[in-house]
């Protein structure tokens, strides 16, 4: 199972509130990225931030340490407005 969904259900189970990311593939995944168009990228990378603006705290799930380009300026946006960030793997 995805990372996300069992870090999505174990908090939600913990009685967490959970905004999560919408997630539509990363770039290695073609058929679902290439379905994305600019202007929905760019869109989704704003309501990911209004989310961040929404969270007491993020949860970055980052297998084996990955962390991608937007999830790096999301994580330096969340810092900047002093929201406590978290990972699952050591980065």
């Amino acid at each position: 199972m995805d990372e996300m969904l069992v870090a999505n259900r174990e908090l939600t189970l913990a009685g967490v509130i959970v905004v999560a990311p919408g997630v539509f593939g990363r770039a290695d995944d073609r058929e679902v990225y290439e379905k994305i168009t600019d202007e929905q990228r760019a869109a989704l990378g704003t309501l990911h931030l209004r989310k961040i603006d929404l969270a007491d705290r993020v949860l970055v799930v980052n297998p084996g340490g990955y962390i991608g380009e937007s999830t790096s300026r999301e994580i330096a946006y969340a810092r900047a407005a002093g929201k406590p960030v978290s990972f699952t793997d050591v980065v």
